[in-house]
């Protein structure tokens, strides 16, 4: 079984292909949970990018909003290397603002 998939603002059609209904219900969560973030958390904007940072060979996945600089961070998963939105801080407390966090210069922290 295939489907076609568009992101609900139709800048990306993909194919999704599965042997059910279920295995194609789960394959669509995990895209939308990627590619359906559609506005920054912080200001709304919907002028968000996807980047990929290298620091010292490790690779950083990020939405970052072009608006106001905020991004929010993925982490990726150990089994089978999928990458997940981080919305929770190390705590396993929920950040504000779905995820999204701008760097604070004058603290040296994330806001």
């Amino acid at each position: 079984m295939k489907i076609t998939y568009t992101t609900k603002n139709g800048r990306i059609t993909t194919e999704i292909e599965g042997e059910s209904q279920k295995d194609i219900f789960e394959k669509v969560n995990l895209f939308q949970e990627i590619f359906e973030e559609l506005n920054c958390g912080k200001c709304g904007s919907d002028d968000v990018r996807f980047v990929v940072r290298n620091v010292d060979d490790n690779l950083y996945y990020e939405l970052r909003c072009k608006s106001c600089n905020a991004r929010l961070s993925f982490g990726v998963h150990k089994k089978g290397g999928g990458l997940f939105p981080k919305r929770k801080d190390s705590e396993g407390n929920w950040l504000p603002d779905g995820g999204w966090v701008k760097w604070n210069s004058k603290t040296e922290q994330n806001e």
